[in-house]
């Protein structure tokens, strides 16, 4: 029987961070909740027994079921009659098999019917789920919505919706337009108020995930005679009234049991979610860094999968008399799709546990005043959080269409046909790097923590944690490569050229990613040997790539951008 948690060590690694007891102590309000409810953890014991309790059957589940099934679903696809959209088989048998587990609404607060985790355990599902089937993910993961409703809703919308989340209806985010796809300012679908101060909806949405759901959020003009993102304000549009369908689904190259629906509004009854004008300034704003970090999961996931099945092929397949992994040039490949995988999953948690922290601030904000401290320790963990999402999500993605990649090319010629699990994982891949703020967004979002000198200061960070032996030998060239990334940045800057900043924007944001990576893989094998590998092959990566951006950047005029096209 295969289980997709208790099969990587990992995973166990990033969850027992140490970090972790002053999340759940604040998450669980000192472990109070057991006052209230008799299955609340007494204390942190108890509550990462129980979180490795979940894992462990999300983990069976997917190993199980819905690994078994993704073959099915890939084949089925998602369909469209009658204005509605239809799952594959195997995919409503996922759903059925995660909602009887009760793995609906995890990370809402127990009397809502949730499971009341931290992020941090929440996306480590979601990683799971991946490997399992990346497709998949995006139906289940998109519970990652409630927290939105729960952010933003008034109590009565909490109420109403959030407990049905827990039992297992789907949910979407409806934001995109045929005008509007990452410019969302431009988003035109017509919110009106009636004369009895209920609202109601027209027009259509383009590219929307499991648009057929039972919940929607959509972010929709309000405001009479605006173009802007301050005429657009978010509502909640509930599929038991009626008035949307579904026009089309689209003919994806990959991810195909998640239907990609267009969908058309008339007269759709809404209800006003927050405060008009704010939906895109702030609610999807907030939406989007948590799908951000799903997405950034799902990555990780498909990498992890993406290796597996390259380093199990590698061991199987002979050629000239021997295993192809005794090959050097396969077994770099392996080493280094491993250290892609081992870093990128690294930020990953790191960035979730600081989104946990901030976050749970914030809830507890909703429930009494904050002292001092506390709100200057949300704040700090908030930059952090903001800092390392789009890293997570641009760098994280981009490792895993990479992984994909390579799990094709050790397959060789196999890995071009549909009798392996690369192909589909291959096409499955492709589209993290674009939904939900392609590579570049991220970049847009990350760049100005590269001019303010908060990626420069993450990495100070981490070195004065002090590392002794071969980790300390790894450390030293990384302060080389950090005192290459800090001139790089002062050029670039000091030249104070909004284009030319924007031109090496990419180039900068990557620098730090990796060495950010680079640490944190040098943490984890301070107490995990297991990442000492993967430290020294993922530093020798980076020595090469931030090397080769420094040097571009050297030798880059402002000049030189006529070349490029750009003026």
């Amino acid at each position: 029987m295969a289980n997709f948690y208790t099969d990587n060590a990992d995973l166990k690694h990033h969850l027992h961070h140490p970090l972790m007891e002053k999340i759940v102590a604040l998450r669980e309000r000192n472990y109070t909740e057991a006052e209230k409810y008799d299955y609340a953890p007494t204390d942190f014991n108890d509550a990462m027994d129980n979180y490795e309790r979940v894992l462990d059957i999300v983990g069976d589940i997917c190993g199980n079921t819905i690994a078994a099934n993704a073959e099915a679903v890939d084949h089925q696809g998602a369909s469209c009659a009658d204005g509605r959209a239809y799952y594959a088989d195997a995919t409503i048998e996922n759903l059925d098999v995660c909602r009887k587990a009760g793995l609906m609404g995890m990370a809402m607060p127990r009397r809502f019917g949730g499971l009341n985790f931290p992020i941090t355990p929440y996306i480590m599902a979601a990683e799971i789920v991946s490997r399992a089937d990346t497709g998949f993910e995006n139906l289940w993961g998109l519970q990652d919505c409630a927290e939105t409703l729960y952010e933003f809703g008034n109590d009565e919308q909490r109420a109403k919706y959030i407990p049905r989340v827990c039992e297992g209806e789907t949910m979407s985010m409806d934001l995109t337009e045929p005008d509007a796809g990452s410019d969302l300012q431009s988003v035109m679908l017509k919110a009106t108020q009636k004369e009895d101060g209920t609202w109601v909806l027209n027009g259509v949405k383009r590219f929307i995930t499991n648009g057929d759901s039972d919940i929607h959020l959509v972010l929709a003009r309000s405001e009479e005679g605006t173009k802007d993102g301050r005429g657009l304000s978010m509502f909640i549009y509930d599929k038991r009234n009626g008035g949307v369908t579904v026009r089309r689904i689209e003919n994806k190259m990959g991810i195909k049991g998640s239907p990609t629906c267009e969908l058309v509004y008339k007269n759709a009854p809404a209800e006003l979610c927050g405060n008009r004008r704010l939906g895109l300034i702030k609610y999807v704003m907030a939406l989007m860094n948590g799908a951000r970090l799903g997405i950034a999961a799902q990555s990780v996931g498909v990498s992890e999968l993406a290796y597996r099945e390259a380093y199990q092929y590698a061991l199987e397949r002979r050629q000239f008399g021997k295993a192809i992994i005794e090959f050097p040039a396969v077994s770099e490949m392996l080493a280094t799709m491993k250290a892609k995988l081992d870093a990128s999953r690294a930020l990953l948690y790191e960035c979730s546990r600081f989104v946990d922290m901030y976050k749970i601030y914030e809830d507890i904000a909703r429930e009494r005043s904050l002292t001092a401290d506390e709100r200057a320790e949300m704040k700090h963990y908030s930059r952090l959080a903001d800092a390392l999402t789009p890293l997570a999500k641009g760098l994280g993605s981009e490792y895993c269409n990479q992984n994909a990649y390579d799990c094709i090319q050790i397959h060789g010629g196999s890995g071009f046909m549909k009798d392996y699990a690369c192909e589909r994982l291959y096409r499955d891949a492709r589209i993290t790097s674009i939904y939900e703020g392609t590579t570049q967004l991220q970049v847009v979002a990350a760049i100005r923590y590269v001019t303010t000198g908060l990626y420069l200061d993450m990495m100070k960070g981490y070195a004065a944690e002090g590392f002794a032996g071969e980790l300390g030998e790894m450390a030293h060239k990384l302060a080389a490569l950090t005192a290459k990334y800090e001139a790089a940045v002062k050029k670039v800057t000091d030249l104070n050229n909004p284009a030319y900043l924007d031109f090496n924007a990419r180039r900068l944001v990557e620098m730090a990613g990796d060495i950010i990576m680079a640490y944190l893989l040098l943490v984890s094998a301070k107490t995990c040997e297991s990442f000492v590998n993967t430290a020294k092959v993922y530093t020798r990566m980076i020595e090469a790539e931030v090397t080769r951006h420094c040097e571009f950047i050297d030798n880059c005029t402002v000049d030189d951008l006529a070349a490029y096209g750009i003026k």
